[in-house]
């Protein structure tokens, strides 16, 4: 059974996608008395390495142990509580409504999703946090005192794409294994060619290539007035990694908008094609 409305998946990466930096760099490092974030993320990167470990479940670990060296219990609530003061890019606060509405008067409907490597639960205490139908990010499993205790799930690079799929077919939950079942291409929620993914770096490469080779759009993300930044996505691009590559200004009428409203055209007339052609597929079929 066909959906009269076309649904979109708009997949975000956060830090440096949505955000301008690492989101444990707004308060979470300042509050331990880490005034320059480089000396975690090298204290990280050693870690990782030394430790044989992905890079994620080892700033997940140095969180801990820098907060219980400084006696600070980490909550969730403690977590929820500073994502507020998580700085946004501009234009962000105001982008949901504007794309869902343009989509409202394609005829579609748009879904937005988070894939991150960040902390699930700083984004949920965002301001934008209730736009998200689902937020796909790294986290902690709190005990009895609820303290965080463990890292709970930690997503990379390449557990990323299980979350795309999970979007594709629709199972949305992370302890649903059908995520592994075949599902045919006609009947999956969201097929590729309806995706968007935007992201920022190198930890998104596997995301922005399977969405692109399988028929959908992304998007690499730079921040603006930053050389080093414009730079990396410009490889990213010559690298036939991702379709498209502009500045991380989310405002009204800037070029981020504009491709996206093109997407959403574009995806439109996809699917009223596609119908057409399944129409007369029926019809030749017909006896």
């Amino acid at each position: 059974m066909e959906l009269i409305k076309p649904i979109l998946a708009f997949m975000y990466d956060f830090d440096k996608t949505l955000s301008p930096k690492d989101m444990q760099e707004f308060t979470f490092l300042p509050n331990l008395g880490i005034n320059d974030p480089d000396d975690f993320w090298k204290e990280t990167s050693k870690i990782a390495v030394d430790g044989n470990m992905s890079t994620v479940s080892a700033y997940m670990y140095l969180m801990l142990k820098k907060s219980r060296e400084k006696g600070i219990r980490i909550t969730r609530q403690s977590f929820v509580s500073i994502g507020k003061d998580v700085e946004l890019f501009k234009g962000v606060d105001t982008w949901f409504k504007r794309i869902n509405n343009y989509a409202k008067e394609k005829g579609a409907v748009v879904e937005h999703y988070i894939i991150s490597s960040g902390i699930k639960e700083i984004i949920e205490g965002t301001s934008i946090s209730n736009e998200f139908k689902e937020i796909y990010a790294s986290s902690y499993y709190y005990e009895e005192n609820g303290v965080a205790a463990w890292p709970a799930f930690a997503i990379d690079f390449s557990s990323k794409t299980q979350c795309l799929f999970r979007i594709n077919k629709g199972f949305l939950s992370l302890n649903d294994n059908r995520v592994n079942n075949y599902v045919k291409e006609t009947d999956r929620r969201i097929p590729f060619k309806n995706m968007i993914y935007i992201g920022d770096g190198f930890t998104d490469v596997p995301c922005m290539k399977l969405v692109k080779v399988n028929g959908g759009q992304s998007v690499v993300v730079y921040k603006p007035n930053s050389k080093k930044s414009e730079d990396n996505a410009k490889k990213l691009f010559n690298d036939d990694r991702v379709c498209f590559l502009t500045s991380a200004d989310y405002s009204e009428g800037k070029e981020m908008e504009q491709i996206a409203f093109k997407v959403i055209d574009k995806i439109k007339v996809d699917n009223e094609i596609e119908k057409i052609y399944r129409k007369h597929e029926s019809i030749s079929q017909q006896k």
